[in-house]
């Protein structure tokens, strides 16, 4: 009788530690989001696109977050030409899939949050290639409260892509809403 009290007593124990490991608390957002890239060596491309996350508390200070992210726009490529070098401008699409954490503090109506993000982008090239890689992303932001479940957000994040066998060093600037549960 004692093992059975004892086995029971325990499974409540850990059920209760296991259930506080469980987001209670987080948000999800979505914006617009401007991304600066290099894809290629002549010059940098400006694309417009949309950024995705959700993240889930852990502790009332830390996330963990999901970030998606897609950009479109056109990059000039280098190419050879009978007489002289010259360049081709191709339509061009990334996407991003980020996870990691995300610290923050609520400071009246004001969240600021740095993260520091890893996973996979893939670059597609229309009519000439494509290509994944790993990504990271640095950043922060902040998150200002508009009502009790809803905020306005503004994020910069330095996003390292790494296609074509060569590091890209990517800014990403987003802005968007914040429906926190």
């Amino acid at each position: 009788m004692r093992k059975i009290t004892l086995l029971t007593l325990s499974f409540v124990l850990f059920a209760a530690l296991a259930t506080a490991q469980v987001p209670t608390a987080g948000n999800v957002f979505f914006g617009y989001s401007y991304y600066n890239t290099n894809l290629s060596s002549i010059d940098r491309a400006n694309t417009n696109g949309w950024q995705a996350s959700l993240e889930g508390k852990v502790l009332p200070w830390v996330g963990i977050v999901a970030d998606f992210s897609s950009h479109y726009g056109s990059q000039n490529f280098p190419a050879e030409c009978p007489q002289t070098p010259c360049t081709l401008n191709f339509d061009v699409t990334e996407h991003n899939y980020l996870f990691g954490p995300r610290v923050s503090v609520s400071v009246g109506k004001i969240r600021p949050f740095a993260e520091g993000l890893i996973g996979a982008g893939h670059v597609n090239v229309k009519g000439f290639t494509s290509d994944t890689s790993f990504a990271s992303a640095l950043g922060g932001g902040i998150d200002y409260k508009v009502i009790p479940h809803l905020a306005w957000r503004i994020q910069g994040d330095y996003v390292q892509t790494r296609f074509f066998s060569t590091t890209q060093n990517n800014v990403q600037l987003t802005t968007g809403i914040v429906i926190r549960f």
